[in-house]
């Protein structure tokens, strides 16, 4: 059973891990990429927030944000394949932050292209979000095993 989790673990991160590489890959002088796509999706999210609640988002260079994305994405991914929970929640604040803003469904109409395929990519995300937080309430439901030294009796006369 330890090793089938293991493996299923493994086989959940490398999503992240490997897309965690590539991006480091590709990261260059400007973020590479991944800041150029990023740019004007964060736009458009900075500008919503904006409108709906009032607070203005400090300006942020896009290769420290793609930087922090390799970091929790890497780092949650090598600690979560171990059976940290430390690493799932890592995982789950990636998720929280780049899925709203990654695939902006909202920002389309129903009957374009568009809508369809972010909403798709958007339920998958959620999924993923899902299953970290299965992980981490099966793992603090699981009972703890205690040690196996048995425990000193007083002896009383």
């Amino acid at each position: 059973m330890a090793f089938t989790s293991f493996v299923g673990r493994v086989l959940f991160v490398s999503l992240f891990a490997l897309s965690a590489y590539q991006e480091f890959n590709d990261f260059g002088v400007d973020g590479g990429p991944a800041a150029r796509a990023l740019q004007p999706k964060f736009d458009v999210f900075a500008k919503n927030v904006t409108t709906y609640t009032g607070f203005k988002l400090p300006p942020v260079e896009m290769k420290h944000i793609i930087a922090g994305a390799i970091a929790l994405k890497g780092i949650g991914s090598l600690l979560f394949a171990f059976g940290s929970s430390l690493g799932a929640y890592l995982l789950l604040l990636h998720q929280a932050l780049a899925t709203p803003i990654l695939y902006d469904f909202y920002n389309y109409d129903a009957d374009r292209k568009e809508f369809a395929l972010l909403f798709v990519k958007f339920t998958q995300n959620l999924a993923l979000f899902g299953a970290l937080l299965f992980f981490i309430g099966m793992r603090n439901s699981a009972p703890r095993r205690h040690s196996k030294k048995k425990s000193h009796k007083s002896k009383t006369n």
